[in-house]
């Protein structure tokens, strides 16, 4: 079975330019300090850049660290994650997990 389609031009993309200096000031993220067992955010360093995050106990998502960003993950297996928020601030990405938790 053949499926005839008309030819799409596609656009070029300009290349981007990165400032490597702007890129090495950024701080590294190495490991956030384990959080206090009292309280009700938890987080364990699971791999040399992934956290697994508990809230009340029970897995709710996953923070990656890419360079400087820490990219954040919902779900309760690592490999059904989904994306939900970037940030440089750790705070912030547990935050973005408990807030997604509470809508869903």
């Amino acid at each position: 079975m053949y499926v005839e389609s008309e030819m799409v031009k596609t656009e070029s993309v300009a290349p981007v330019s990165v400032d490597v200096d702007a890129l090495r000031a950024l701080p590294a993220r190495r490991p956030a300090e384990p959080s206090a067992r009292a309280s009700r955010i938890q987080w364990d360093l699971i791999a040399a850049d992934r956290y697994e995050v508990r809230i009340a106990g029970e897995t709710v998502g996953f923070i990656d660290v890419v360079g400087a960003v820490y990219v954040v993950l919902s779900g309760r297996r690592y490999d059904r994650a989904e994306e939900i928020a970037q940030t440089l601030v750790w705070s912030t990405a547990t935050t973005a997990l408990d807030q997604f938790r509470a809508r869903g």
